[in-house]
């Protein structure tokens, strides 16, 4: 049984017949043909939810090592979920499981690290301590 996943037009380009990246990445078990599309969706998901850590921690003041571990835990277990779960990727396909969890992680901490210093700094920092 094979489908046929590309249309070559009359100029020489390809049209994928399937669903958008954003759509298969929304919807589980979706068919990823292109490897690299899915390591994109993974990294871009990633960057968002550092970002979105990074202002929750400042908005509930979380501080030090703790905030750190949290994200790292929530970052790599969500990621993992996600392709193990819902998407039901086979593993090796990418390199392993921990290809696919590492992919984009130092940028996203990166993120988060900004964000949660942004976010916290600009609500709890006091300007008067620093001039007493």
């Amino acid at each position: 049984m094979s489908t046929k996943t590309k249309l070559i037009e009359k100029n020489g380009t390809s049209k994928s017949n399937l669903p958008s990246a954003w759509s298969r990445a929304f919807s589980s078990n979706s068919e990823w043909p292109d490897k690299e599309e899915f390591l994109d969706v993974i990294y871009w998901f990633r960057q968002a939810l550092g970002i979105l850590l990074g202002i929750i921690w400042g908005l509930i003041a979380l501080k030090g090592f703790l905030g750190l571990m949290l994200f790292a835990v929530i970052n790599a277990g969500l990621i993992y979920l996600y392709f193990s779960n819902f998407q039901n990727v086979d593993e090796d396909e990418y390199g392993g499981a921990w290809e696919l969890t590492k992919e984009g992680f130092m940028t996203s901490f990166a993120g988060f690290l900004v964000t949660w210093i942004i976010i916290y700094s600009g609500l709890y920092y006091d300007v008067e301590t620093i001039q007493s």
